[in-house]
């Protein structure tokens, strides 16, 4: 178990977090949330040992195996793809080599040494059996072919293959060492909606600890059943999905603004009574009492609004023709390989469409086609008349200048318009201030992603293209960012893995699969999953890409008995969930009656004595209380686990 104690941590003369407190422990898929800039990836270094916090600590056992995804990968992989997957299972493949070495010394050694090679063999043979050795290749591949892998990618050289097909490798690799405690950075950035889905469904059943950082809503909801949030002050832990934590942290923001109203009330009276009394002599000692007081006084925080989102405007653009985009029987080729064949479908002024489908089945071709980089080798795909477009894509990020300013850049960009105040649009993009100062270099990955989508909007377009921009944003601007392209005037092309944008933007949606790409009317829940024959990836027909069908079959087995006690426990895990949360609050606040009975102001009021007493009393029954029902739904639970079985 790791665990971080009242960790706090400066950058430069702004406080990032104070008092941080976590614990990684088994069965916990925890998810942590936060504005760009709050120091969510700082915290997480924090944990690795990869930074020094500036107060605090970190416990990690040395027999602790942490696993770490980053959300821009630095490391060299060298191999085949499925041979850096394989370096996951180390252990594995150190007594496959073993092994081997040990075949070669007995067909060349003398037979006095045969003996002791023997058993050397024999007890390394059983230790590799154990370990599931003759199926960790088998269980690469699936690995890989879960995230999208075929088999001919799996045997290219992992250096020949774009970044994102890097960071799938590394992911690979990291869910086949299967360690203790797993922290991922961003893990669906790279990932289409298939490999999202099966991520999802390996997560759920992960033995271990989960600490990831996402943007989300589906895919947190799915795999957390904690979710922490910075928000530039402090750190709040909250039980339960995303759904879960959108309904709590409603109800503390509440309880927040009403505490600090009531706390404001407070120290106005107790400053007024100080200005009245501050020259009276027999007044003297309960004024310098309440100036203690005062000086003691945590000020509650209430986070602003500005404090959680970011704003997107965009300017009227021009009208464009009805027919904004056509593609009449189309197909795509590069050589002899063809890519897509027979796309026909138009796209009208106004519509709002998503572009789905699997890596590598022709979404970027099909843009390709579209913005007229790639001619047809049948048919035609053309954009309309007066059709004014801009583009956005995640390069854009890697090719800002790193040593301008964030308005020097923009304005190199886009031009001096002198009729628009650009520091103006720059604050709807969430620079704000001195921020618009800073160098580009010194921005996080989300930020820089803001300043690209600010350059790509900023001019008035018809026909906006936008792929994945919801990669390295926080949540807050990927509210405002979803808000925006709802009221976006023109027509929208969205190429996305995030579910949650494309149900509340899209009104239709193009699917890219199987060689060709169709239309649909509305977004159907299902289109935004595999289909059930590309999702049994676990299985895959092809002999030479997992021979071993005894293996499967237990996965099979292990994956409906996984289920079956799911389905037998699900509601005593949503009591033993309910009874859990309620059980830290009134931890909490023991907690907050036990700082007030120490506090030697307290005292000054002996009915407010009594009163904490009291209360202090019934709930440390009441924790009592919750303790044993907390405990005695473990063992309901266990029971039913193993009368599924």
């Amino acid at each position: 178990m790791l665990t971080a104690t009242a960790l706090s941590k400066e950058q430069g003369s702004r406080q990032l977090f104070q008092n941080v407190s976590l614990q990684l422990s088994p069965g916990r898929r925890i998810a942590l949330i936060g504005s760009n800039g709050v120091g969510k990836t700082t915290l997480i270094e924090i944990l690795l040992g990869l930074q020094e916090a500036d107060s605090g600590t970190v416990h990690r056992p040395t027999n602790l195996s942490i696993g770490y995804l980053p959300q821009d990968l630095e490391e060299e992989l060298v191999g085949s793809a499925l041979e850096v997957t394989l370096q996951g299972a180390s252990q594995i493949t150190s007594l496959e080599e073993r092994l081997a070495d040990l075949r070669e010394e007995l067909s060349s050694s003398a037979a006095d040494d045969q003996n002791q090679l023997l058993e050397e063999y024999g007890n390394l043979q059983s230790r590799f059996e154990q370990l599931g050795g003759y199926a960790i290749e088998a269980e690469a591949q699936r690995v890989l072919a879960g995230l999208g892998f075929d088999e001919k990618l799996m045997r290219r050289d992992a250096r020949q293959l774009s970044g994102g097909w890097r960071m799938r490798v590394a992911l690979a690799r990291l869910l086949l060492s299967e360690p203790d405690v797993l922290i991922l950075d961003e893990p669906t950035n790279h990932l289409d909606v298939d490999s999202v889905s099966w991520l999802e469904d390996q997560f759920s059943t992960w033995a271990g600890c989960i600490l990831f950082v996402s943007h989300d809503r589906d895919f947190i909801d799915s795999v957390a059943n904690r979710v922490i949030e910075l928000d530039g002050h402090s750190s709040q832990e909250y039980v339960g999905g995303f759904s879960d934590f959108v309904t709590s942290r409603e109800l503390r923001l509440t309880q927040l603004e009403a505490a600090a109203a009531q706390q404001s009330r407070k120290f106005a009276e107790t400053e007024k009574f100080i200005e009245r009394f501050r020259y009276k002599a027999s007044k003297a000692r309960q004024v310098q009492s309440r100036v203690k007081a005062l000086e003691r006084l945590d000020r509650i925080h209430v986070p602003e609004a500005t404090d959680l989102k970011a704003k997107f405007d965009f300017p009227d653009p021009r009208r464009s023709a009805r027919v904004v985009v056509e593609f009449d029987q189309a197909m795509a080729a590069y050589g002899d390989q063809t890519i897509l064949n027979d796309v026909s479908f138009v796209i009208e002024r106004g519509r709002k469409v998503a572009l789905v489908g699997p890596n590598g089945a022709g979404k970027t071709t099909l843009l390709k086609l579209l913005l007229g980089e790639l001619d047809p080798a049948e048919g035609t795909a053309r954009l309309g008349n007066k059709v004014d477009y801009a583009s956005f894509a995640q390069h854009l990020t890697e090719v800002l200048d790193l040593q301008k300013s964030v308005l020097q850049e923009f304005t190199a960009s886009i031009g001096d318009q002198g009729d628009r105040n650009l520091r103006t649009v720059l604050g709807g993009f969430g620079f704000r201030g001195e921020q618009v100062d800073q160098k580009v270099g010194d921005l996080s990955g989300g930020e820089r992603t803001r300043l690209a989508l600010a350059i790509t909007m900023a001019n008035p377009v018809n026909l906006l293209i936008l792929d994945e921009p919801t990669n390295h944003l926080d949540l807050p601007s990927c509210d405002h960012l979803e808000d925006a392209l709802g009221a976006y005037p023109g027509t929208l092309i969205l190429v996305t893995h995030d579910r949650h944008l494309i149900r509340n933007v899209a009104d239709s949606l193009i699917v890219v699969r199987n060689g060709t790409a169709t239309w649909y009317d509305g977004v159907d829940e299902n289109l935004l999953k595999a289909p059930a024959e590309s999702r049994d990836l676990e299985n895959p027909t092809n002999s030479n890409l997992n021979p071993h069908k005894e293996n499967r079959e237990a996965r099979k087995d292990q994956a409906r008995r996984r289920t079956r006690m799911n389905d037998a426990t699900r509601e005593l895990r949503k009591e033993r969930d309910q009874v859990e949360k309620s059980w830290e609050q009134t931890e909490n606040e023991l907690a907050e009656i036990q700082a007030k009975l120490i506090d030697s102001s307290t005292y000054e009021s002996s009915e407010l004595v009594t009163e904490l007493s009291k209360k202090h009393e019934q709930l440390k029954d009441q924790a009592s209380e919750l303790m044993e029902q907390y405990e005695t739904l473990l063992r309901r639970i266990a029971r039913k686990e193993s009368e599924s079985e």
